[in-house]
Formats: C-alpha cells, structure tokens, sequence
C-alpha cells in the first residue's frame, strides 16, 4: 500500500483538566473517503479540527502528505514551524456547519479569498478559478451575493467552493449539514457525493447515518474521546461488535 496521506499516531488532546480525545489511531489513504461517527462529545469534531491545527494536540502525532506536523519530542518542539502548519492547512481545508463565511464580502470575495492572501495567486486567475467552482456547486449566479442574501444550504455549497479553490489534498467536513433546514440537506451531500465521486480525499464528520452507509470507504465509531471500531460500512452498521456501537446504532434508527 502507499504512504497514507494522513497519519495519526496516539493522538490526545485535553481543555485543562478535560481530556477530549484519548489516544487517536487513524490512517487516511490519498482518495480515500472517510467517515466520523458517534453521540455529540466523542471527539469528533475536536480530532479534524486538531488535524486541520485549529486547535493544538496535547500530544501525539501527525503526518501530513509526508511531512511531520506534530510529533513528541525530547527537549524539542512539539509542532512543526507556524509556516509549514499554515501550508499544511492550506491543503486541507475545513467546511464547517456554521459556514463561516465572511458576512461583508460577495460569495466570490469569500472564495478567492484564500488563493490570493495565502496562496499568492494572481486575481486574475483566482477569479477565473472561483467562477467555474461557483458554477460546479450552483452558484456561478450567485457570485456577488453576499451571505445574508444566500440560503443556508447556498451559503454551504460556497464554502465547499472556497475549500476546493485551494487545489487541496484533503478536504475536512465538521457536521456539513447539522445547522441545515432538512429540506437543504440533500443538496449538500449530493455536493459531497460528487467530491468523492472525482476521486477528492474526505474526512466528515456527520450525523447522516444512511450518507455515511453509502459513501464511505471507512468510517470510524468515536466514543468517550477513543475510537471503538472502525471498519466498512457495512461491517459497522451491520455487525456492530460492541454494545456501545450496536447501542448508537438502534439509538439513531428509533
């Protein structure tokens, strides 16, 4: 098999006295579509937001597309140079369920925002680029609306643009869809579908039980801030081999 993409090794991260994530194993092939699940306070989401270096680990390690990001060291320092973290998450960014978009700039502000002040790309061809992932998502129409004009589901589909506009390696997705009308939630995981279809490299956290079934190469079940199984869709939601995952499981089919 080739090298992982991603690489975590016994991961911990605590608040103060609160650990949050409790030794993290997890391994990310290039192409790979990978999903987190689990009742709300596993860690899920404090896992890919230290992953994307939003938030520090208290311990452990990282291994980006071949590049240590973190790693405990002797005497040393425990994360990579803030440029390399910075690089590092140019390449894999976040779409969160809050959006996160810039409320005073245009749809196609909030997307070229990153190619030209991280990236160091010319306009011109930010613009260009920006425009056709506008298109891609829907929203080419929609390029000088700002976010109070846009849906939530609009708002969404432009951050999924403003994350691809980075050419990345490996796209995060924090619960895409939680803050979502349901009627706005199939447009965005049918977006998210045809990530995974063109070969993009996914790590999402979701509640979308029957998403996750369909899309998944892995998902991973996260409980009390480990990993309790993890496997295919089908092992995990067919053949559960802890009560805790077989408890979730008819838990979120009531």
């Amino acid at each position: 098999m080739s090298t992982p993409l991603l690489q975590i090794r016994n991961l911990h991260k605590s608040f103060g006295s609160l650990e949050v994530l409790k030794g993290i194993d997890l391994t990310v092939q290039a192409g790979q579509v990978i999903f987190l699940i689990g009742p709300s306070g596993g860690g899920k989401s404090t896992l890919v937001r230290c992953v994307n270096f939003l938030e520090r680990p208290t311990s452990g390690e990282i291994i980006f597309n071949g590049q240590t990001m973190c790693q405990d060291r002797t005497g040393g320092h425990f994360t990579a140079p803030d440029k390399l973290l910075r690089s590092a998450r140019s390449d894999m960014p976040m779409v969160f369920q809050h959006f996160n978009l810039f409320a005073h700039r245009t749809a196609l502000e909030n997307v070229i925002e990153g190619p030209i002040w991280v990236q160091r790309r010319a306009r011109s061809e930010a613009i260009e680029d920006a425009l056709r992932l506008l298109g891609e998502v829907g929203l080419k129409d929609k390029a000088d609306y700002y976010p109070a004009q846009l849906s939530g589901g609009q708002k969404q589909r432009v951050a999924i643009a403003r994350a691809l506009a980075m050419h990345p390696k490996l796209i995060l997705f924090d619960e895409p869809t939680s803050a979502l009308d349901p009627e706005l939630v199939a447009g965005i995981l049918e977006t998210i579908r045809s990530l995974a279809d063109a070969g993009m490299t996914l790590i999402v956290v979701t509640h979308e039980m029957g998403f996750a079934r369909k899309l998944a190469d892995v998902v991973h079940f996260f409980s009390d801030g480990r990993i309790l199984e993890s496997g295919p869709p089908e092992r995990i939601f067919d053949y559960p081999e802890t009560e805790r995952l077989s408890e979730f499981i008819r838990t979120i089919l009531r």
